[in-house]
C-alpha cells in the first residue's frame, strides 16, 4: 500500500502543488484543538527556583570580582617604575612633560587668531606624541629600558623645541599684522 501511495504522490505531484493553504488554516486548526490544550500553551509561564537564580548570580559576581582583579593586576603591570631604570631621566621626563603641557596651553590660547596654522602645528606635534606612546609601550619589554628611556627624553626635548618655534613664529605672526593693521589705519 505504501508504494501505491508513492506512486500516486509522484504520478500527481503537480496537483498537490497547486494548491496552496488559506491564510486562516491556523486559526481554524487552533479552534478545532480542545481549549484545555491551547489555554494552557497561552497561560504556560516559565519560573525559575531560587537556587536557580542565586547560581546564576552568584557565578555573575565572580566572573566580575574574577575580571576586576585582572583588570587591576593588568594596570600595575603597565605602569613602569621610571625612577628604577635611571633617577635622572626620570626626572627629566617629568620636567619636560610638565614644559610640554604648559606650552601647549600656550600655544592653543595663541592660536585662536589663526586656526589653521594652529592645526598645522597640531599635527606635527601630534605626531611626535605618538613616537613617544610608542616609546612608551615598547619601554616595558625592551631588553635595554634605560636606552628606551633616553630616546623618550630625547622625542619629549624635541617637543619642546618645536613647541618654542611654533609659539615664536605665532608671535611673530601676530605681530607683523598688528603692525599692518595700524599701517592701514
Amino acid at each position: 500500500m505504501n508504494n501505491r501511495l508513492e506512486e500516486f504522490v509522484k504520478a500527481n505531484r503537480e496537483e498537490f502543488n497547486d494548491i496552496e493553504p488559506s491564510a486562516d488554516l491556523w486559526s481554524r486548526i487552533e479552534k478545532e484543538l480542545p481549549v484545555q490544550l491551547v489555554q494552557q500553551k497561552k497561560n504556560e509561564i516559565k519560573t525559575f527556583s531560587l537556587g536557580f537564580v542565586l547560581r546564576i548570580a552568584a557565578s555573575v559576581i565572580i566572573v566580575m570580582a574574577i575580571s576586576f582583579v585582572l583588570y587591576l593586576h593588568n594596570e600595575n603591570a603597565n605602569k613602569i617604575n621610571y625612577a628604577s631604570i635611571n633617577p635622572v631621566y626620570a626626572q627629566q621626563r617629568v620636567q619636560y612633560t610638565k614644559l610640554i603641557a604648559t606650552k601647549r596651553t600656550e600655544l592653543q590660547s595663541l592660536a585662536q587668531a589663526d586656526p589653521e596654522l594652529y592645526k598645522e602645528f597640531s599635527a606635527e606635534t601630534t605626531k611626535m606624541d605618538s613616537i613617544y606612546r610608542k616609546l612608551n609601550s615598547d619601554l616595558a619589554t625592551s631588553p635595554n629600558p634605560e636606552l628606551v628611556l633616553r630616546a623618550m627624553i630625547k622625542n619629549l626635548e624635541i617637543q619642546t623645541e618645536v613647541l618654542n618655534q611654533q609659539l615664536t613664529i605665532i608671535e611673530q605672526y601676530n605681530q607683523t599684522k598688528r603692525q599692518n593693521e595700524s599701517k592701514n589705519i
